[in-house]
């Protein structure tokens, strides 16, 4: 058996090699079974095989459940916590195969056949797995509910890691994956800007349900020397609208970003409110306030109704939304205490605890 290209392997796959690996390098059954009674190797699956007899890690696992497979990938949860998105977990592990390959799945793994596996496998990675476009589709469309699908999209736009764009071209080649007209409207929406699932749920249920006139989302200013980008600012109306869901508005070096922005932003003529689930969870009567707010600027438009029993209240109070205290699903993004109100901002955030997340 050749030593070096066997010791190769297992150092390039974190100490995990198949039989049809090692036989490759030269290796015989015998050699397997040697090694295996001097508690050198352990067996993971049948044909698979860890260099030591404890418990193997994540990753041992996630490449045990690739060779058993191969030629096979991460998929799902499993792509995202290789790409670093999700953590580890004792969930089963799930792979992408060829979809011409029928194959049985081993205790711990779960398998599914990908038409596209050519085109969105990446084998040359340790370990491999799908291209992330397609992990985080698949993961967006076994969400349960619809905040869990948007969370997971838009949590990837929002980091970096990916584009509305690239993952729309991804999305275009999945033609049967699951609840596929939800993630184009979604993919639509998050491309538009609205990045959070408060974002969204106020574009979609306050701004576009009521007929208010549409933002500029994310728009990009310069505070101090420094950029910064408004959630929804309605261009030549003079009003900025802040969705603080995010958990990224609760360490304090955020607060005090968010407060220099809405301090530019009255510097600059404008008006800011903040509004959080308790306003947008009522997105009827957070219509009438937002309408309100814009015919004082200048608005000649009137909001409409979204259906029966809609009710556009003409106060713009903040109490509480009914069922405030029941926490909404969503991946990624908290509904966190809120600001004080400050001089020429109009202040609409909640004044109940915090919400908190389920995950």
């Amino acid at each position: 058996m050749d030593e070096l290209a066997v010791t190769n392997l297992l150092r390039r796959q974190d100490g995990v090699v198949a039989r049809r690996q090692v036989r490759e390098a030269g290796g015989t059954d015998n050699d397997i079974e040697r090694l295996l009674r001097r508690r050198e190797w352990a067996r993971i699956h049948d044909g698979v095989y860890v260099t030591h007899t404890g418990q193997p890690t994540w990753t041992q696992r996630a490449w045990a459940a690739a060779l058993y497979h191969w030629p096979s990938a991460l998929d799902g949860r499993s792509a995202l916590c290789a790409y670093g998105l999700r953590p580890p977990s004792g969930d089963p592990i799930e792979l992408a195969v060829p979809a011409a390959r029928r194959v049985r799945d081993p205790a711990g793994v779960i398998s599914r056949r990908l038409e596209s596996f050519d085109d969105s496998a990446l084998l040359g990675l340790s370990p491999p797995r799908v291209r992330l476009e397609h992990a985080v589709l698949g993961v967006a469309s076994a969400a349960r509910r619809e905040d869990e699908a948007v969370a997971v999209l838009a949590d990837v736009c929002q980091n970096g890691r990916t584009t509305p764009a690239r993952l729309a071209m991804a999305l275009g080649r999945r033609t049967r994956l699951p609840r596929r007209a939800l993630l184009v409207e979604v993919l639509h929406d998050v491309g538009s800007g609205a990045y959070s699932t408060l974002e969204r749920r106020y574009l979609r249920h306050v701004e576009r349900a009521h007929g208010l006139p549409g933002a500029q989302r994310q728009r990009r200013v310069t505070v101090g020397r420094s950029p910064a980008y408004r959630d929804v600012e309605y261009l030549g109306l003079g009003l900025v609208v802040e969705l603080d869901g995010r958990l990224g508005h609760e360490a304090a070096a955020d607060r005090w970003a968010d407060l220099d922005r809405d301090v530019a932003a009255v510097l600059d003529g404008r008006t800011t409110v903040r509004l959080s689930w308790a306003q947008v969870l009522q997105p009827c009567r957070c219509a009438a306030a937002v309408a309100r707010l814009l015919h004082r600027s200048g608005w000649t438009g009137e909001p409409r109704a979204c259906g029966p029993g809609c009710v556009l209240e003409a106060d713009s109070g903040a109490l509480p939304a009914p069922g405030a205290d029941e926490t909404p699903l969503s991946v990624g993004h908290d509904a966190g205490r809120r600001r004080h109100s400050m001089a020429g901002q109009v202040s609409m955030t909640m004044v109940r605890p915090a919400l908190r997340v389920r995950s």
